[in-house]
């Protein structure tokens, strides 16, 4: 099941893991981690699956059925055997949590609208404004700098506290609530009160470049965001090159990444991952698209999910990495349901690229170093494309 350039995050702060989501400042409104969903544990043989490390689990199961059993918060319990675990991935939702972190795999969430990044001085810069969102109608946009939600001062918080601030996850805010957002466009500096509402992520964007280009940006992989990739790989026009955009996408399903890798590849390993010692193996689906010239671009912010997709595209030779340094998260979480209803979510092991890489705190490092912003990085892999295309 169970990861981010800021949005108003549908994902909430885990619990019992102290998690400074450096993601290179960025932090992407996306969804999950790398994770396997529930259905994923149901899938039937063949399909992508993982059994669950009893262990690790079990052991955080029974310190919750144990506090249920004394009258004591079976949660809390659960959030202590995972702090001890050492899981830095490892989190304790409640039952409406979990359902609301469900909910936004699916692509739905309850926030105002706005993605932001930390800037390395610490100021949080808002970097992009969902259309027909509360931020939108308020005159929010890119470029704006964030310095306060409610009255606290947000400069310098790691990016985590301050879509947690946004999204009002200390009082389980809903849509409808309130939030008050200190914002500061060139020197002037003002207060602005939005409505929290429930909104949709489109977690996959296509445009077309001059020339013929098309530029996929993938923010999270949300349910459904695969197909997406595919249908625009095969509407791409014939022969021209795609630039896909993973810069800020934190992870997601790992089903839906290894469905957009089977669109560039013509089925073989996508990934190994362990589980308690034991190998298991993700591949594509025959049929891709494995001669368009293809360039995938990274930053510090693509992580988990995306970087599982980036080092299959690599190490195969089916694109040429464009960007920087990635951030380096390589396990894979899991859910289970906990006596009392709250559902943890640990960690079931690491996955490795096809020619044995791991990735967990290395990151994969590009082909080409690319460390400009925004456009003049798309503008960069649209000249390699251009290269490729000459190569061919």
């Amino acid at each position: 099941m169970s990861g981010r350039d800021l949005f108003c995050q549908p994902r909430r702060i885990r619990r019992g893991a102290a998690l400074t989501f450096v993601f290179a400042s960025v932090l992407v409104a996306g969804a999950a981690t790398g994770s396997f969903s529930e259905a994923d544990r149901k899938s039937p043989p063949g399909e992508a699956r993982s059994a669950m490390p009893a262990g690790h689990h079990e052991d955080v199961a029974k310190a919750a059925e144990e506090a249920m059993a004394d009258g004591k918060s079976p949660m809390k319990a659960a959030e202590r055997a995972v702090s001890r675990s050492g899981d830095r991935w490892g989190a304790v939702y409640s039952e409406g949590e979990y359902q609301e972190f469900e909910e936004a795999l699916e692509g739905q969430y309850t926030g105002v609208g706005l993605w932001a990044r930390r800037e390395r001085d610490g100021r949080i810069e808002v970097i992009r404004v969902a259309a027909g969102s509360p931020a939108a109608a308020a005159g929010i946009r890119s470029g704006d700098r964030l310095r306060s939600i409610d009255g606290e001062k947000v400069d310098g918080q790691p990016v985590t506290e301050v879509v947690s601030l946004l999204r009002g996850d200390a009082t389980d805010a809903a849509a409808g609530t309130a939030v008050r957002l200190g914002v500061q466009r060139g020197t002037r500096a003002w207060v602005e009160t939005l409505r929290r509402a429930r909104l949709s992520t489109d977690s996959v964007a296509v445009r077309k470049l001059a020339g013929g280009v098309t530029v996929i940006r993938i923010a999270a992989f949300t349910k459904g965001s695969g197909d997406v990739v595919r249908t625009a790989v095969r509407q791409a026009p014939a022969g021209a090159g795609i630039i896909l955009d993973l810069r800020g996408n934190s992870g997601g399903l790992v089903t839906e990444a290894v469905t957009c890798a089977s669109a560039f590849l013509d089925g073989g390993l996508v990934a190994t991952y362990d589980v308690n010692g034991e190998q298991q193996a993700l591949h594509a689906a025959p049929g891709g698209d494995t001669t368009r010239p293809l360039v995938a671009l990274v930053d510090g912010g693509t992580m988990s999910a995306a970087e599982m997709l980036t080092g299959a595209l690599q190490d195969r030779g089916r694109a040429v990495v464009v960007g920087s340094r990635t951030f380096g998260k390589g396990s894979v979480q899991m859910p289970r349901e906990l006596p009392g209803g709250s559902v943890a979510e640990l960690t079931v092991g690491h996955y490795r690229t096809p020619s044995g890489r791991s990735v967990d705190g290395r990151g994969i490092t590009p082909d080409l170093e690319v460390t400009s912003p925004g456009q003049a990085a798309v503008e960069r892999a649209e000249t390699v494309l251009g290269g490729l295309g000459d190569a061919d």
